[in-house]
């Protein structure tokens, strides 16, 4: 005889809370990217051109194409975000997802941009060179 599967009550809870407690800091982290986008592409363009991760022809153009990134993220799909951040999903332990969408970007788009000579360096030393500027303007 089969016996009847019964949730714990105390589980679903403590699950659920978890779920939007992780649900409203997202939503925080978008809140403040949406103030600090432009800022942000700036520095992220800076500081990968500085850690000689990316060459570039024309930064500005750089700053646009991650401003552009920051803007699509702010208006995609929680589907759209989890499909572009599958290939780097595993990178790091506990990642930063605003960060993982810039490295996919960065990776698999802004390679290909007429103005990026080449991009250097793993994957993870641009996520890490991504997730402190991100982390500096986001909490």
């Amino acid at each position: 005889m089969g016996g009847d599967f019964h949730t714990n009550y105390r589980e679903e809870t403590l699950i659920s809370r978890l779920e939007s407690s992780r649900q409203s800091a997202w939503g925080r982290q978008l809140h403040q990217l949406s103030d600090c986008a432009d800022q942000l592409a700036q520095r992220l363009a800076m500081k990968l051109v500085e850690n000689q991760l990316l060459e570039t022809t024309s930064l500005r153009d750089i700053e646009e194409q991650l401003a552009g990134a920051l803007g699509e993220l702010l208006q995609a799909e929680d589907f759209d975000i989890q499909f572009a951040i599958a290939q780097v999903r595993n990178l790091v332990p506990r990642p930063n997802r605003i960060s993982l969408y810039v490295t996919a970007f960065v990776i698999e788009k802004l390679v290909n941009h007429p103005k990026v000579v080449d991009v250097f360096g793993t994957d993870e030393e641009i996520y890490n060179v991504v997730n402190q500027e991100v982390t500096r303007l986001i909490r």
